[in-house]
């Protein structure tokens, strides 16, 4: 996982909790109630509860992982001189003059919705050291290209 701000941390400790005291036991109760059933050899419903319970086991100890390896950055040592992860960057699409502002945060605190997107993105790779007035050509995974102006960076 690498970087992240707090409230990803947080966010993250919350699911894994979530997951472990509530979404675990609900999996072995299910479990449970399809063996009641009788015969597992032919029991799909069984088969089921047990693919389920190994895809939450795994997706628990992938985010107890990142928990244990998580980086938290310190906010207050950040700079609004250039475009860095946790930046807020408020710019202008050259090519259609639309405003646009997205956060730069780590893969797993990307949300599109939220204007948070993931510093692997082209878009934010293109951003990447820039300060404000300067300009990024970035090439889209579709083939085609924009032209950003950077209006203002600022970190929330």
């Amino acid at each position: 996982m690498g970087y992240m701000s707090q409230e990803g941390y947080d966010k993250l400790v919350e699911e894994l909790h979530r997951l472990e005291a509530i979404e675990r036991p609900k999996a072995s109760a299910a479990i449970a109630e399809a063996r009641d059933k009788g015969d597992l050899s032919e029991n799909s419903e069984y088969d089921a509860a047990k693919e389920a319970q190994a895809h939450l086991e795994d997706k628990i100890r992938k985010m107890q992982e990142q928990v244990a390896t998580a980086k938290i950055i310190d906010t207050s040592r950040l700079s609004n001189d250039s475009v860095q992860i946790l930046s807020k960057v408020e710019m202008t699409n050259l090519v259609n003059n639309m405003k646009m502002v997205y956060t730069i945060v780590s893969d797993g605190e990307a949300n599109l919705r939220e204007g948070k997107i993931s510093i692997n993105t082209p878009i934010a790779q293109g951003l990447l050291n820039k300060k404000v007035n300067e300009e990024a050509d970035i090439q889209l995974p579709n083939g085609t290209s924009i032209r950003l102006r950077i209006d203002n960076i600022s970190i929330d």
